[in-house]
Formats: C-alpha cells, structure tokens, sequence
C-alpha cells in the first residue's frame, strides 16, 4: 500500500471534523493548558508558508500537552475590522463585510488543509457583534471608571463623584489629564456640564484634544506602524501631525504595573527590555522656569537635577501649546514655517532620527531658576509634546542630543563640575570644536565630592526646598489613541447630549454599523458614518461617528475564546476559573510594542473590576521568527529577448529579473512556465548550460513584488500537509529566521515514506506482535527522551532531525515489531498527524491518536551493556574492540592484548605503558 498523503489527509480532516475531535469543553477532572495563537488579519491574497510558522509550533505543543493528559483550549479567530477591506470596498463599491467574508473563508480554507488541532466552535471574528458586543461593553466600563494611584486599582466614576461632593480634591492621588484643585463647595457650584468635562480628565476612557497622525487622502487617523516617512503605508499618501479630538484610553494610568508584570511572566529578555523602553519609566524632579517678561511658565522634567546649572537653552515641543504663547512677532514666520514641516514626520520618525538636528529661536528667553540666567528659548522636534511636559532644559554638556543642537546652532556648551564617579554621558560631547577640553566650567556649591546619585538626590531636595519644582516618576508610555474616522470598525457606543459625551445603556449592545451609501468621509469633512441616516438614539440624540481601531477587538479576543457563546458575560464564571488565563502565547515580536501593551492594560482593567481571575494574560509567550523568501532570477540580454543560464550570465551584458519562485525547481527554471507567466516573455529564448536553464537565487522578505512568495496550498498539493508541518519546523530554530527553500523539502518527504514502509512493504501490512529486541528498545526510548525534551524546549527542529535518525536506525535493524512502531506514532502524531491517524488505525485503534498517550521513557533500556572502545598504539587508533561496560581495567588490557588485531602492532615491541579511560579510549605506548 503507498503513502498516499492526498487521500488520506482528507479523509482524517473530514473525520476529525465531522466527529468533533478538537472540540473542548471545561472538564475539572483534568489539568487546563490554554494555547493561543496570535490570530491573523485576513487579506485577499491568503497565506504564504511564512504565516503557518507559528500555527504549526502551537499545534504541535497542543498536541503533546493533550497526550500528555491535559485538557487543552487551542482556538482560532479573526482580526476582521481594518482598512485594507475599507480602502477595497471605496475603490469596487462592494461592502467590506462581503470581501471579509470571501477573505475569512480563504483563510478557514487554507487552515483546514494543514491540520490544526482548532476547537472551530470557539471561533471569532471581530466583525461579529456578537463578539463587539464586549468590546463596547469594555469601553463602558473604561469610561465608568477612574484611576486611583493610591489603591493602584481603577475605581467607580461614581464613587469619585461621591468624594469631590464631601471634600473635593483634597488628599486625591489620581490618574489625570491634568492636575485639577477645587473645593467641595466649589464642585457643587458647577452646572452638569462642568462636571462632566472634569469627569473627562479622570475617565480611563476619555475625550480630548490630542496630536494625531492625519491623513487626509484616506481620511482618517493613522497609527505610528502605518506611516513611514511622512507617508501612509497603504497608499503613500501624505501624512501630517495634527490636533483633533479624539477618543483616547488612558493606558498610562497602568505604566507601573504594566513593569512590575513583567516580572511574573515568562517571557524573552530582549521582549521584556523592549516592553520595558517603551514603557520608559524614569525618577527625576519637575521644575518651573519663568518667561522672560511674561506670566508664562514653563515645566520641565528632568532625570538629572543636578546637571541644572549647566543649562544654556531650553526646547519646546513644537505641539506644545506654549510655542504660540512664547513665539515673538519677528521670529513668527520662521516659526509657523518649521511648524508646518515638522508636522510631515510622525512622532517614532522624530525619536528614531537622531542625526537629523532641526529647530528655530522663538525669540523668547526663560529664567532659570538657580541661576537667574536668561536663557534661550528654542522649538525642535527631537522633544515630543507626550513626554513629561513637552519642554525641556538643555545641558549639551551631558546629553549627545542637546550637544548636536547645540553645536549645529553655535549655542554655549556649560559643564557642570562632575560628581565623583561620574562619567560624561557621550564622548563625543568632548572635542576640538569645544575652546578647551573642560569647556566652560560650572560649580554648583551642593554637589562637590558626592556620587552621581547622592549628588542627583541632593539637589532634587534643594529644588523642593526652594519651593521650584517637586520630585516625579515619568513614564514615556502614552494613552492609547482610540478614534479613527473609518467606517469598518466597531462602533463607539456614545452619544452626546449637549456637546457631552453618554454611553449606551448595556441593554442596547451591541450597537451595529448601518449601511451607508459610500465609505468616504462627508463632504463636510466628517468620518464616513456621518453618511448615516438616522444615526442617532431613540430620543434624537447623535451617535459617535468615528470607530475603533484594529486594536480594540484583538486587546481581549483571549478571553473571549473561553466562552464564545456567552450572551450574559464577556466570560462565565465557571469558564473564568477554570481556563484563567493564558498557558502559551505564540506570535510575532512586531506586537510587543502594540497589542502585548494594550491586552496587557485591558486585562489588569478587567481584573481590577472582578471580570477576569488573572492580573496578567500571557504566563508564556514566545515570539517566532520570519520565514524569508528564497528569490529565483533569470538573465535577460539587453535590448533583446533572449536569457541568459547563471553561470553564463558574466559572458554577457545583462538585466536580473525576479521570476516567480513556483516555475522554478531546485533552480532550474521551467521555460515553458516561464513563456506563459508574462506574454513579454512568450517568444523568449534561452542560452543553456548543459541542456538546462540554472537560475540565480538570493534570500529577501517574502513579498509579492519580488515573485518569491510560496503558497502552501501548492506545497500540500505536491508533499502534503505532514511535509510541509514537518519542513517548516526543519528550516531551523522556531526563534530565529530562516529563508524558505523548496530544494530542501525532497528530504522530509522521503522521510515520511521512509516511515510508512516500517508498516508496509509493497501492499502488504508487515507489524507483527514479536518481543523487541534490547537494540530497537534502545532506539525507541533514546528517541523518546530526545523529543521530550526538545518539544520542552520548543526546539522542534531537531525534534525532525530525531525521528528521521530514528527511523533510519530501524530500518537497519529491519524492525516491524508493534512494541516499537506504536510508540512511535504517538511521538510523531503531534508533528505529522495525518500519518500518524492512519497508521494508527491501520494498528486496529478505533480511537484517534490524539488520545492515546505520551510514551513514557524507560531509562534501563538507555543502559549501555557494552561498550566500544578505540584501541591507539602510540596515539595512532588501529582498530576497535567490543567490551563489557563493567569490565575492570586489568580485563580490558588483557583482552586487548590477546585481540588478533594486536599482534600486528606488538610484534617485536615492548609495552611500556597502557593508558585506559574507561568507556572511551585505550592507548598502548610501545617502543
């Protein structure tokens, strides 16, 4: 009987569906492991082998877990809202759920085929309401709640409510927008409307006016990851900063929290470090320099107090709202002109540029407040409006970016007398464009003598004391920006009443997307939903019209697969307690600055309301690597039709061309494919080498544009499913990238016959019932601890390279005994499923394989009765001998001596010394 993979992968496929194998419930008889994939955006153009990495290692671990005795909940869903579907259904006129849909059943499709251990029942897709229904519901909560930095938990709007009307603000330590004061009395006096608009600054959902990435050909707010160099990434368009009032969420709030977390997680270093950059936790002191001849002031943060006396300029933000204020008339133009072109870089451009020095004098001075000193007051994009306070004091003395402004724009250089132990922060700052190596020289009169942090600590209090700043933690992370003007999102479930924003009463979720003529914005420039016809509440009240972004349905779609089907709760109670949180979570490192920090604040918010058992989602989480194309060229002469082989390609003037990857075979090129791919090349004619057309190849990111993009469809087509799980997994380490190529993939599927021969031979079924013998024994459980441990590991690829060593092994010692082959199947099941169900039936199980159990290992059998050992004369190795592991040295040297093999080597020689090294080496010295 031959492998034939085609037939009996759809026949597993339809069994394991019909028959409902994968699904899962809550079974508090068994262990919970709860394996999450990070679930993909459907495009149109379906997926490539490098999506199916990280599915593929899930799966695998999934199904070691469940033969290992867990229960194990391994669901599958869809990141549905986006504006790719948006911008199609704009240019063809067709609504964005039917182009979702069409690109949903691609995937589920696609998915299918590989054999994914996914419970389908637990299945979501953000576009469903079903499924928006909770993430409404979420942004109710978020806007009825506030922060308390005390209790380090959110808390009740109402019950904040209850407190400015007994004793105002007095005592308060809250998450804000900004650091408001008032009496009781004062509170009362305030009209509804007042009230609410301070009820804004403390909503962990919050409205306010807040710098956007705009662009106005697609018409709406853009995240930072959608811009790059001042254009959209879909589209090119241009892009600007922009103030708009938009819905934001106040994720700062969790900063310190969202760090300690990361202490009780297992996660990568470098993905903490990154977490932890982003979150930017930093001490320092906030102090207030006064404008020259102005009521205005101006805070600054600053991690170094004690560096104040050698500030010689300060910077604003060019957002800041003091740059108009502080702006002299001569200096206006010059002004409004950097303005303008500051707005054409996003935010992670200006922080990622830090060779490109820009700026302009706003032709104000400030005072500093130690000193006295005027100093100059500039406006330059290397300060962002959205850390600490969106000014600072320059001290280019000690920080590199300060210097290269400073030097660029001939400003002063100060240092100030360095503290014992100190270092100076670039060494670039020190150079012969400085008048001398010390520049100018400060001295503090409170820092002599004292270590940098003695010293830093000295003059935060002196600040204090002098009553001219106050000592802070700032956090680089900022609130979530959560409008965006599109029409396929979820809906805000707001309306406004007075220029007030409400939410929707629970009872009237989920608040679903009406039809509109097109998915452009109105002609009065409001978002597409502004199109809408009767878009508003019972009582006339106008409903929001922007949408959520991409990650509002993707920060809580983990818990929602603990209990799809709920209609009361975002997750029962029975399934909270028992599935809790996430076991392992598999995905890519591009989130670790985006969905892992906004799944992480959902879920603290959520547990600080009692909706969910656990403070952090993701127990463990690894990210895989890049699957890289492997790109083909071919050779065309120039100005002709004609194409040149590889290694000819230097005997002529030629143009390299990407050729599709798919007409091309361990690098020779299928001509004939290759004259019907484009009609340019339908009369094309080849110069050969030997016969054949040899293309060139190169590793790139697997891209469309350059051909290099491989369907899996068609590798399944060729090898099947279990290849293509198995040569994925191959190609190297999960965490590392590595270039696809299909040259390779001929080994894996000899693999797989290879395996299927150790049960027939011809059509013949050969397993027989016969004792095994202590060899085969040996080759069983040694490969049963190997792959124990690197399936621990997640170190799948030399899983593969085990089992191939293992097959290899019995097929030298012709084994067909069921002691052995049946274990086998169970350590290869997880990894080549489809194989391994047929084979096991095939074995007389009427139970799938997913059920059967993790082999355990016997060590005795590991035990080595005897042992090899090389035998050297004189160091040179002559030949080798077969002795008992528990033979003593004198019996080894005398069974080498009388070994035939030795007398050669003896003959005519006195021994004069035997070195043994017991289970390894025996060396005689003769002379």
């Amino acid at each position: 009987m031959e492998y034939n993979f085609k037939e009996l992968e759809q026949k597993w496929q339809k069994h394991w569906s019909d028959n409902k194998v994968y699904k899962v419930e809550v079974d508090n008889s068994r262990p919970k492991y709860y394996v999450l994939d990070m679930f993909p955006y459907p495009s149109g153009a379906g997926l490539h082998v490098g999506h199916p990495l990280g599915y593929i290692a899930s799966d695998i671990y999934s199904r070691y877990k469940r033969l290992n005795g867990f229960n194990v909940l391994h669901p599958m869903g869809y990141d549905a809202y986006g504006l790719p579907a948006e911008q199609y259904a704009i240019q063809t006129g067709q609504h964005p759920a039917i182009t979702t849909e069409n690109n949903l059943n691609r995937y589920r499709e696609q998915l299918d085929k590989i054999g994914f251990c996914y419970d389908w029942d637990r299945e979501v897709k953000t576009c469903d309401p079903d499924y928006y229904h909770w993430t409404q519901w979420a942004f109710i909560q978020m806007f009825k709640h506030y922060y308390c930095n005390q209790a380090k938990q959110a808390r009740p709007i109402s019950e904040l409510v209850e407190v400015f009307g007994k004793t105002g603000t007095e005592g308060l330590d809250l998450a804000c927008s900004e650091e408001l004061s008032f009496t009781a009395e004062e509170w009362k006096a305030k009209s509804d409307k007042e009230q609410q608009t301070i009820l804004l600054n403390y909503r962990l959902a919050y409205l306010a006016d807040t710098m956007v990435n705009w662009c106005p050909a697609l018409g709406t707010v853009l995240a930072n990851d959608e811009v790059k160099e001042g254009l959209s990434v879909r589209g090119g368009h241009p892009v600007e900063q922009k103030v708009m009032r938009q819905w934001s969420l106040r994720v700062s709030a969790y900063a310190e929290r969202l760090l300690d977390g990361l202490n009780n997680v297992d996660w990568s270093d470098s993905l903490k470090e990154i977490q932890r950059n982003w979150i930017g936790r930093s001490e320092g002191a906030e102090m207030t320099f006064k404008v020259k001849e102005s009521d205005v002031e101006m805070e600054i943060f600053t991690t170094r107090a004690d560096t104040v006396y050698g500030v010689t300029f300060m910077v604003l933000a060019p957002e800041s709202e003091l740059v108009d204020q502080l702006t002299t008339p001569e200096q206006r133009a010059a002004v409004d002109a950097y303005i303008e072109e500051t707005k054409k870089r996003t935010e992670r451009e200006r922080l990622a540029e830090v060779k490109k020095v820009t700026g302009v004098f706003s032709g104000a001075y400030a005072i500093n407040p130690l000193t006295n000193e005027e100093i100059p007051v500039w406006i330059s994009d290397y300060v962002l409006a959205g850390y600490g306070t969106g000014a600072i004091m320059a001290v280019p003395a000690h920080d590199s970016r300060d210097f290269a402004f400073a030097r660029h724009f001939e400003l002063p250089i100060r240092q100030v007398v360095i503290p014992v132990g100190a270092e100076e922060t670039d060494p670039m700052t020190w150079e012969d464009s400085i008048d001398s190596k010390e520049g100018t020289m400060v001295n503090s009169g409170i820092i002599n003598g004292l270590d940098v942090q003695e010293a830093i600590a000295k003059t935060k209090e002196y600040i204090a004391a002098k009553g001219i700043g106050k000592v802070k933690v700032n956090y680089r992370l900022r609130d979530a920006i959560f409008s965006r003007q599109r029409y396929w999102g979820e809906p805000f479930p707001v309306y406004y009443k007075d220029d007030m924003p409400y939410m929707l009463d629970e009872s009237k979720l989920p608040l679903t997307l009406p039809e509109i003529d097109k998915y452009l914005p109105t002609e009065q420039g409001e978002p597409p939903l502004g199109r809408a016809k009767g878009w508003e509440t019972e009582e006339g009240y106008p409903l929001e019209l922007n949408t959520m972004p991409g990650f509002a349905g993707s920060s809580a779609y983990y818990l929602r697969y603990m209990d799809p089907k709920n209609k009361e709760k975002l997750v029962g109670e029975e399934a909270n307690k028992y599935w809790q949180d996430v076991d392992l979570y598999i995905g890519g490192t591009e989130h670790a600055t985006g969905h892992l920090i906004y799944s992480r604040f959902w879920n603290k918010f959520l547990f600080d309301i009692g909706e969910v058992i656990k403070d952090e989602p993701y127990k463990k989480l690894i990210n895989q690597g890049m699957i890289q194309g492997r790109s083909n060229f071919v050779y065309r002469k120039k100005g002709t039709n004609t194409f040149v082989s590889y290694n000819l390609r230097n005997e002529y003037d030629v143009q390299e061309i990407h050729v599709d990857v798919n007409i091309v075979r361990n690098d020779e090129l299928d001509m004939e494919a290759f004259k019907k791919w484009s009609p340019d090349y339908a009369n094309a004619e080849f110069i050969l080498e030997d016969g054949k057309y040899i293309c060139g190849w190169a590793v790139e990111k697997m891209s469309k544009s350059m051909y290099n993009v491989v369907n899996p469809d068609t590798i399944i087509a060729d090898y099947g499913a279990d290849t293509l799980r198995l040569y994925e997994m191959f190609l190297g380490p999960l965490e590392q990238s590595k270039p696809w190529d299909t040259n390779g993939i001929d080994g894996v599927h000899k693999f797989l016959r290879k395996t299927w021969r150790l049960f027939y031979k011809d059509d013949a079924f050969v397993v027989s019932d016969e004792k095994a013998t202590p060899d085969e024994l040996k080759v069983l459980h040694r490969t049963i601890k190997k792959i124990t441990e690197d399936v621990e590991r997640f170190s799948f690829n030399t899983c593969v390279s085990a089992f191939m060593i293992c097959v290899n092994e019995l097929n030298d010692l012709k084994c067909t005994k069921r002691e052995i082959l049946e274990p086998l199947l169970a350590l290869l099941a997880p990894f080549a499923p489809h194989m391994s169900e047929e084979l096991w039936h095939a074995l007389g199980h009427t139970t799938t394989v997913c059920d059967t159990k993790w082999p355990q290992l016997n060590e005795s059998y590991l035990v080595e009765s005897s042992v090899t050992y090389p035998v050297s004369f004189n160091g040179k190795m002559r030949f080798k001998i077969d002795l008992p592991a528990d033979m003593s040295n004198a019996d080894i040297e005398k069974s080498v001596m009388e070994h035939e093999s030795a007398a050669k080597w003896l003959e005519g020689k006195t021994v004069r010394k035997v070195i043994i090294v017991p289970k390894k080496i025996i060396n005689i010295v003769v002379g």
